[in-house]
């Protein structure tokens, strides 16, 4: 059986947001050291605190002190840290109850190992050496013996208070394509060929292949080659620039069927104005320099495809 493909893919993005009054008092409180629950009409604290209570809805705003000890209600042992959490070595995920709140704080807990974390057990917190306002201000936890401390009302008002945040998200993973489209793959790259694959019961093809028929549920082996020339069904103009993209903008991108094919692929269209592109475009692939893949599409010069044509494609 042919080697099957695999790679490793990472998605990111900066996530961008604003922070209500009672979210700003708690990330300026933690740059301060100290950390500030939200008081609900029955007199729960909830920690983290939020803006409207999630039994009732009510609006919350009466900000109060807990205290920076805690106890652990349940806890998962993380043996390999990974990139971008909070220690570089084996810790305890915990959920931690702080001193005179009612719900758990996630957090990490330094700990020598496993059998030095158990639920019950007190913990306090570790601030990191350069605070900002945000929850890493919370290095993590780490084992204590102290007695709970008295609560106390916060008015919430802080100088320069914190407004908003950047959150980075990231996620890093292993891709394999599986043996359809690593043979779609291959015989792109090897031979400038697009390559499907037909269901055996409705005959559709489907490329790029999915080793299986989404509408009959069946599996597909029997290969297929369509193209390379196909069909514009519908398309989008993009304005917006995206990070390590070397195109311009605006560019077009389309849903193009393939000639002899049953499901539309994506692909940039290029060699014509922006608000030229149409639907019907007959247009053919532009290889990259290493001539692995289409780098995007080009009119063929054609007469536009008719609408019958294309229309259960959409």
């Amino acid at each position: 059986m042919p080697e099957v493909l695999k790679a490793p893919l990472v998605v990111e993005f900066p996530f961008t947001r604003s922070l209500g009054p009672v979210q700003s008092a708690f990330l300026t409180a933690l740059r301060q050291r100290v950390v500030l629950g939200v008081r609900t009409r029955d007199g729960r604290t909830l920690v983290p605190p939020v803006e409207y209570d999630p039994v009732t809805a009510d609006e919350l705003s009466d900000l109060v002190h807990v205290g920076v000890t805690g106890t652990v209600t349940t806890w998962a042992w993380n043996p390999a840290p990974r990139r971008g959490q909070p220690l570089d070595t084996p810790f305890a995920w915990v959920l931690v109850r702080l001193d005179n709140a009612d719900t758990a704080l996630l957090h990490a807990l330094d700990a020598p190992g496993p059998d030095a974390v158990h639920t019950g057990m007190r913990v306090r917190i570790r601030w990191a050496e350069e605070r900002v306002g945000a929850i890493t201000d919370i290095a993590c936890f780490e084992p204590d013996d102290e007695e709970a401390a008295e609560v106390t009302v916060h008015v919430g008002e802080f100088d320069d208070p914190v407004t908003g945040i950047v959150a980075e998200a990231r996620l890093d993973y292993t891709y394999s394509p599986g043996r359809a489209q690593t043979a779609y793959i291959k015989a792109l790259e090897n031979e400038r060929r697009a390559v499907g694959e037909r269901c055996p019961s409705c005959r559709k093809v489907y490329v790029p292949p999915r080793g299986a028929c989404p509408t009959c549920g069946v599996a597909t082996s029997e290969q297929v080659e369509v193209g390379p020339a196909g069909t514009v069904t519908t398309f989008c103009i993009v304005n917006i620039k995206a990070k390590n993209l070397d195109i311009e903008v605006p560019y077009v991108y389309a849903h193009i069927a393939l000639d002899g094919a049953d499901l539309a692929l994506h692909g940039r269209i290029g060699g014509i104005p922006y608000d030229q592109v149409r639907m019907g475009l007959r247009v053919e692939p532009v290889w990259t320099e290493d001539g692995r893949y289409p780098d995007h599409y080009r009119p063929t010069g054609e007469p536009d495809a008719e609408y019958d044509t294309y229309k259960e494609l959409l």
